[in-house]
């Protein structure tokens, strides 16, 4: 237990005990009163109790290493379960699932839930978050849909949801992108989007928010948990779960990682204990709760900027000009078809009606990608630095150019910057609402 005394408390105290002296000596010349004696019962009487503030019970003790064998403790999931949220959604698919009926279970996130780094994919938590509701339920037709893609935010998340995972129409879904998002005000008004777009799926699916975590604690947790707690969603943090024990020198974190990020096995392990932990106690008081589910009417929490959030592929979209491009069916994602490509140099312009507007794009390490500029309604927007040499691996990458409050018709042209006229580029898609 910790005692501690605020100041402010100390000095309201201290008032008040001068104030009773005063009144004590002005009582005392009139009518001979006892002023020590009521000096001490104003000192007594406005003395503050000791403030008291409990010990966590879940916090990480020093000295006391994880056994990664005998599994998530009490204490770990403890501080992991942020928020059991409301449970009617999830309660609602596992009794159509209990029932023999079909259930589709799905995921959206980054490299994490695409399962980057685990031994196989079998192994990663996305397919433990499945192998619960195969094994909960084995007269149930479960389908599963994994729309984890390495290296994406939730910016570009909220513009492919509804081909990846919504055209699915999901019974549950976890959204994991708290190492991928750093924006801490672009990425709130995208995430708060995406879970937005999810919750407002037709099929009424539940949804669980998983916070993540590089080996330093960095994670967007604390942007995203407000998110979860507006729409009083189950919130579950591997972050709190195994970086208090981190830093206690209790877990060694290339124990659970390769990396500073990708969790291996044994980091997904934990994971898929947790998540599962969480689904056998909603499974476990199924009849309890007998409410059904109503379509999602929440307020949003941010300006929901991205409520009409999709791609526009070359398929989507024609170029007004185009000058050194040609249209690929793909250049590197199987999910992103139809891109334009260039290997050296030309310009795009399009014409399109927008609130935001944004370019998905190539970043390659083969030293062939150069810089190009992106110009709305002629004046220079952002550019869009294609060159990784040296880098991790080639990936695709968004960039916001345009973020309005008002839809309008603008003409966007790309073209090389200063010194890349000779460079090439691969815009996969245009990122508009």
């Amino acid at each position: 237990m910790k005692t501690i005394t605020k100041k402010r408390v100390s000095a309201i105290a201290a008032a008040a005990m001068c104030a009773a002296v005063f009144a004590s000596c002005k009582s005392g010349s009139a009518d001979g009163g006892d002023v020590t004696q009521s000096v001490s019962e104003a000192v007594s009487a406005s003395t503050p109790e000791a403030v008291t503030i409990a010990a966590d019970p879940n916090a990480a003790e020093a000295g006391v290493p994880v056994n990664l064998e005998e599994g998530v403790s009490d204490k770990m999931y403890g501080r992991a379960l942020m928020s059991e949220g409301n449970k009617v959604r999830l309660a609602h698919a596992m009794k159509k699932a209990k029932n023999g009926e079909e259930v589709t279970v799905g995921v959206i996130g980054g490299s994490i839930t695409q399962g980057s780094l685990a031994s196989s994919q079998d192994k990663c938590y996305a397919s433990l978050f499945r192998d619960w509701w195969q094994n909960k339920f084995p007269g149930a037709e479960i389908n599963f849909v994994n729309a984890g893609i390495g290296g994406t935010d939730s910016y570009l998340g909220v513009h492919r949801v509804d081909e990846h995972l919504l055209a699915y129409k999901p019974d549950a879904v976890i959204v994991e992108f708290s190492v991928n998002d750093s924006d801490r005000t672009m990425n709130k008004y995208s995430y708060d989007s995406l879970v937005r777009k999810i919750l407002s799926c037709d099929s009424n699916p539940a949804v669980m928010l998983l916070f993540t975590t590089m080996e330093d604690g960095a994670s967007m947790q604390d942007i995203h948990k407000e998110i979860g707690a507006a729409y009083d969603l189950p919130m579950l943090s591997y972050h709190d779960a195994v970086y208090p024990e981190v830093a206690a020198g209790n877990l060694i974190w290339k124990d659970i990682s390769p990396d500073n990020i990708h969790p291996n096995d044994a980091g997904h392990d934990i994971i898929g204990q947790i998540v599962s932990r969480y689904l056998d106690s909603v499974y476990d008081s199924l009849d309890s709760i007998t409410e059904e589910p109503a379509p999602f009417a929440a307020e949003p929490l941010t300006k929901d900027y991205y409520v009409n959030a999709k791609l526009l592929s070359a398929a989507d979209i024609t170029a007004t000009s185009s000058e050194g491009f040609e249209v690929v069916e793909k250049d590197f994602y199987d999910q992103f078809h139809n891109n334009w490509k260039t290997t050296s140099g030309g310009t795009l312009t399009f014409d399109v009606e927008c609130r935001n507007l944004g370019v998905f794009f190539m970043c390659t390490t083969d030293g062939k990608s150069g810089t190009y500029e992106v110009y709305v309604d002629g004046e220079r927007k952002g550019k869009l630095e294609a060159d990784f040499t040296g880098g991790w691996g080639s990936y695709g990458i968004t960039k916001q150019v345009k973020l309005a409050n008002e839809v309008a018709k603008h003409t966007v042209e790309i073209k090389p910057a200063e010194g890349s006229e000779d460079k090439g580029i691969t815009i996969l898609a245009l990122t508009v609402s």
